[in-house]
């Protein structure tokens, strides 16, 4: 992902923000980089961005204008056509605790961290780069699940993605809807479970009741976890995936 980075022009925040926004902390999205910095073997030839994905089908994803606001000034950051973005460090938006925030109102965005090693085959991903991207995400607050939503181990940090049992229900999203997920390391080949698809729509029945309060509500064909604490699994081990489009 190219970077980007903030322009150093200073607005009106009355002007520019926009009330019941989608926002995150400023702080602890800059903590999530340092995450990254810290632990940056599990992905070594890859970089940070963030992304912002809809929670709605009617969201509107084209023309996004994203800001940090603080206190006394607002500095606009370029949003990517691929809705992605790097943050610079601003020691006036840590010291005011900024806020991160779109021009969308709240409810209708969710938001990833995106780390990608290049030059991988096609339809993969590598599972460094994801434990990497749940570490970040965790750290960095990006999640928007509604508290009352069954995935209350949102306060459970980067740790989390770290565990072996249960394994980590962190979301990640494949680019289309996806009909199966295979890790594969040399020889060894596993396709996940159904329940490590669709946000484990197979193990609660519930799971429509409670779809809006995820944020994987218009995303769910194409949310996937993994068992990122399995250390069996090694760092260059390939994701795989086959969506539902393929056979077309």
């Amino acid at each position: 992902m190219a970077s980007c980075g903030l322009a150093y022009a200073q607005e009106r925040v009355t002007v520019t923000a926009l009330r019941n926004a989608v926002e995150k902390s400023y702080r602890k999205m800059i903590a999530g980089m340092d995450r990254f910095d810290k632990r940056h073997a599990l992905a070594p030839a890859a970089s940070l961005r963030f992304k912002l994905l809809p929670r709605h089908r009617d969201t509107k994803m084209e023309d996004i204008r994203l800001e940090i606001v603080g206190e006394s000034f607002t500095l606009p950051v370029e949003v990517a056509p691929d809705h992605t973005f790097t943050l610079q460090r601003d020691q006036r938006a840590l010291k005011e605790d900024a806020s991160v925030r779109p021009n969308r109102k709240a409810a209708t965005m969710t938001w990833r961290s995106e780390i990608r090693t290049p030059g991988l085959p096609p339809n993969t991903r590598r599972l460094g780069d994801l434990r990497l991207e749940c570490e970040v995400g965790m750290e960095a607050g990006l999640v928007s699940n509604n508290a009352t939503f069954l995935f209350r181990w949102l306060a459970g940090g980067p740790q989390y993605c770290q565990r072996t049992s249960p394994e980590p229900l962190y979301l990640f999203f494949a680019e289309r809807p996806v009909f199966s997920v295979a890790l594969v390391s040399g020889a060894r080949r596993e396709v996940l479970s159904v329940d490590n698809l669709y946000a484990a729509a197979s193990r609660n029945p519930d799971w429509r009741a409670e779809l809006p309060y995820c944020d994987c509500e218009v995303l769910v064909d194409r949310a996937y976890t993994l068992p990122l604490g399995d250390r069996s699994w090694p760092d260059d081990t390939l994701v795989e995936f086959e969506y539902m489009d393929d056979a077309n």
